[in-house]
């Protein structure tokens, strides 16, 4: 704080000069009824009256304030917020006010931040929880099952065991997307960028999932025919996996005898972008900003019937965040959605 003339000094001024005044005025009609002789000695009066008024009001008047916003400071430093903590103490109340309003609503936007957090990690402990669960629960099952003497039965413990092996593989499934969503968050995957034809990625993709696509009829398929290569550079693998999971999703949501479709645009001299567009249940607008987050289920019970882990979405926004490209998602619910998402072409 440096303002030119401090309100406390202008206050013991006015303070000051109206005791002077007073004074002064006293003892010039004293002298003025009994002396009426010489001037001088009131207006000297009037100047020493002065000056000692001034400095006594305004080393009291700072030292009580001082006293009171000290206490202030000390109270606040107790909340450990070192930026308010390391400002010089002020004893101007304009500048000590703005200084307590802006530190409320520091503490207001952290308090509050830290709630959000707070209900993040307990509904993120939850979902986790629930995921591990049902494939625990269904191995352990079987498993007991068996152990009761269910195994005496060839029939019964080799399907018993292969729905067990199921669950395990469900469980190793969730596992390993946690621990990528992790490493992806901390920034612990290397992305490795090369330069590939993202038409023939898409084309593994149907290829890998064409028999799941076949059991709701769902055709898997391109918005046009491309004759040409489209070349991007971006980390291959890591990209499919991104198709994969929208791919997969699309189906997962998908109407019986739908349709997905994967269309690349040129978006710009230096991008393209790749939209993954189906006719399925949609998605509500109040859903939409939530899509992307660990374990978050539009449909709870539908979408855990079709298993997969609840973090593929998580997944696909943190690859391409870490591509530094972009993604969208549109969609109108009961009549379809679209992902996409932009990569860099490569020359």
């Amino acid at each position: 704080m440096s303002p030119i003339f401090k309100k406390s000094y202008k206050f013991a001024f006015k303070s000051s000069f109206y005791i002077s005044f007073f004074a002064t005025v006293c003892i010039f009609g004293y002298h003025y009824f009994f002396t009426l002789s010489n001037l001088v000695y009131p207006v000297v009066f009037l100047f020493v009256l002065f000056g000692f008024s001034f400095f006594v009001i305004q080393y009291r008047v700072e030292k009580f304030i001082y006293r009171r916003v000290k206490k202030i400071y000390d109270d606040v430093s107790l909340l450990e917020n070192t930026s308010f903590r390391n400002q010089p103490i002020t004893t101007d109340m304009a500048t000590l006010t703005k200084e307590v309003k802006k530190f409320a609503r520091d503490k207001k936007l952290e308090i509050e931040t830290l709630k959000i957090k707070e209900e993040y990690r307990r509904e993120f402990l939850g979902n986790v929880s629930h995921e591990l669960k049902t494939p625990l629960f269904t191995v352990q099952g079987y498993i007991l099952t068996l152990l009761d003497g269910a195994m005496e039965d060839k029939t019964i413990r080799k399907k018993y065991l292969q729905r067990a092996e199921k669950g395990v593989e469900r469980l190793i499934y969730i596992v390993k997307d946690l621990d990528m969503i992790t490493k992806l968050e901390v920034g612990d995957i290397n992305i490795e960028p090369s330069r590939f034809n993202v038409v023939e990625v898409v084309q593994n993709v149907f290829d890998l999932l064409e028999m799941r696509a076949a059991k709701k009829n769902i055709t898997l398929s391109f918005d046009t025919f491309y004759k040409q290569p489209i070349f991007v550079l971006a980390d291959q693998d890591k990209i499919q996996q991104v198709i994969t999971n929208l791919v997969m999703n699309s189906i997962k949501y998908g109407k019986t005898g739908g349709t997905t479709e994967i269309g690349i645009e040129n978006l710009v001299d230096n991008k393209v972008i790749i939209r993954v567009t189906d006719n399925g249940e949609g998605i509500e607008k109040q859903n939409i900003s939530r899509l992307f987050e660990r374990f978050y289920r539009v449909d709870k019970s539908g979408a855990r019937s079709e298993g997969g882990s609840g973090l593929g979405l998580a997944i696909v926004k943190h690859i391409i965040e870490s591509h530094n490209e972009k993604i969208y998602v549109e969609s109108e619910f009961g009549v379809g959605s679209e992902f996409s998402f932009t990569l860099e072409k490569a020359k």
